[in-house]
């Protein structure tokens, strides 16, 4: 059986388990080496999964889905939302009728049980957002003034450890995909900005990549 690997991070989920581009990519290459499956190429996505329009904002997705369905084989991830966790996203991905492989479900599951999957992950993100929506309710309807309108400055400072933590965090699912790009042969700063838009990875802003931002993210320090 012959596959194509498709693993993505969103910024925001950098860090957590299970998520990262490497844990993906181990999970992937094990099950491969398990059930026999021949990896005929890697789609790397630094993107969010989110938005009615997700297909469209993930070039690296549907690269891997038209490479699948013109060799005839399947896409392989790790887990189910690192395609989506929108019932409806994944019954549009059904439509492009290339099989999935999902690791974490194994190798025969049934396509129809991949929506009631994604089902279930879409109505525990439903759930988990309506009861922080209701707990912030009800300590708004009993007093508590949300947030701190007076320490300003301990504000700022926190605002400004948290905008840091991301840029490392932006900058940490980054270079694998730079390492990817220098191991085929492009060594220059724009060689690397070019690759990078041609895959349709964006900087943290959400925009192109010029010779001078990859520098700045290359040296940068952790």
């Amino acid at each position: 059986m012959d596959a194509v690997a498709y693993v993505r991070v969103s910024t925001d989920q950098q860090g957590r388990s299970g998520l990262g581009l490497e844990a993906q990519r181990d999970a992937i290459t094990r099950f491969a080496q398990t059930e026999g499956i021949k990896l005929l190429d890697w789609y790397t996505e630094v993107e969010t999964g989110k938005g009615s329009d997700a297909l469209d904002r993930r070039p690296q997705l549907k690269a891997s889905l038209d490479h699948a369905k013109r060799v005839d084989a399947h896409v392989l991830v790790a887990k189910l939302d690192r395609l989506s966790r929108n019932v409806h996203f994944i019954s549009g991905l059904m439509q492009h009728r290339v099989p999935f492989i999902v690791t974490e479900l194994g190798i025969d599951t049934d396509p129809f049980l991949l929506h009631i999957y994604a089902a279930l992950a879409e109505k525990e993100r439903k759930l988990i957002s309506q009861r922080t929506k209701d707990a912030l309710a009800r300590k708004k309807a009993g007093g508590f003034k949300l947030g701190n309108r007076t320490n300003l400055a301990e504000a700022g400072r926190k605002g400004m450890e948290t905008r840091m933590a991301k840029a490392s965090a932006f900058r940490a699912t980054l270079m694998p995909v730079i390492a990817e790009i220098q191991a085929a042969g492009i060594s220059s700063y724009t060689g690397i900005a070019q690759a990078l838009n041609a895959r349709g990875v964006h900087t943290s802003r959400g925009g192109k990549w010029y010779a001078a931002q990859v520098r700045t993210t290359m040296l940068a320090e952790d």
